[in-house]
């Protein structure tokens, strides 16, 4: 079984009250295929320029990402972009974007990629995530990510594709904005009669939610004491999230087993924010993840007491 990961790679220039980074790999498609390796083979599709060196290459790589895919216009540049975080580190300042190779970007898979058991379409066009879904042949398991720019300028394309898709993971900010609701939960239960079987709601420092026919479920991000660079947390967290459905080629994907996905996602998420870029992720090893899901467990599980409450 496989996954396969349409979306940016990129670098990016990023500057927190903790340091910066003037030039550091970075991308959608780059921070999902770090945590989506842990689990299962990881195919990336995405265009990157002659500057793009061997050294990203072989992080892009690390527990054997296949990058087959990856499109490299040898006079082209990689497509960059650069943000500033304050003392908030939920929200950022971009301040500049360069999509160079990334403008003229039409996705073209190879058949191993086509054939590829979990489809994971990052922040692209509607219009070339439309085009993705017809070029894979069924996957099991389809998702998306998108962003507010889609939602204001190509919001039917991407309705077209939240109809195609089994899972939606949006910030919950994106959810209102596409379905004009006010609440979350509200917003989610539209998006679910729209065609997907969940929606995942990211919350920046406050976690995640799952809202599926079959429930709810929430859970908080990992407890840290100090955040160096939130850049690529999402698509981190995603990454984990679509490579733990992958990694369950027999099990029905239910809304249980994707609170466990959440759990991971999200334990590999803390690690991302812990240094800039794909720093900490690149070099992240297995134990470390599964010890910060058990943390994650202990720390959501509480048993109930009777007690007899007035009147």
């Amino acid at each position: 079984m496989s996954v396969t990961v349409v979306g940016s790679i990129a670098y990016d220039a990023v500057k927190t009250p903790f340091g910066e980074r003037e030039r550091m790999l970075g991308g959608a498609a780059t921070h999902f295929a770090l945590a989506g390796s842990f689990f299962d083979e990881v195919r990336v599709v995405g265009p990157v320029g002659g500057d793009f060196t061997d050294e990203d290459f072989a992080v892009l790589r690390t527990r054997g990402t296949i990058t087959d895919d990856v499109e490299v216009i040898p006079d082209g540049k990689t497509f960059f972009w650069a943000g500033e975080y304050g003392w908030d580190l939920n929200s950022r300042e971009t301040l500049d974007t360069q999509l160079n190779v990334f403008e003229h970007f039409e996705p073209k898979l190879s058949e191993p990629a086509r054939d590829c058991d979990v489809l994971f379409l990052a922040n692209i066009q509607p219009t070339l995530q439309l085009d993705v879904l017809d070029q894979c042949h069924g996957p099991r398991w389809t998702a998306l990510d998108s962003m507010n720019l889609w939602i204001d300028i190509a919001r039917d394309d991407l309705v077209k594709v939240v109809e195609r898709v089994d899972c939606l993971v949006l910030n919950d900010a994106e959810i209102r904005q596409l379905t004009n609701r006010p609440s979350v939960v509200r917003a989610a239960r539209e998006l679910l009669s729209w065609g997907p079987s969940a929606v995942v709601a990211k919350q920046g420092e406050y976690g995640a939610a799952l809202i599926t026919d079959e429930g709810f479920f929430a859970l908080p991000a990992y407890p840290l004491e100090r955040v160096i660079d939130p850049t690529g947390a999402g698509d981190t967290f995603a990454g984990g999230l679509a490579g733990y459905v992958a990694a369950h080629p027999g099990d029905p994907v239910n809304h249980e087993l994707l609170t466990r996905a959440i759990a991971y996602g999200t334990a590999l998420a803390s690690y991302n924010v812990e240094e800039f870029g794909t720093e900490r992720v690149a070099r992240l090893t297995a134990d470390e993840v599964s010890e910060r899901v058990n943390d994650l467990a202990q720390m959501t599980s509480f048993s109930t007491v009777p007690l007899a409450l007035r009147d």
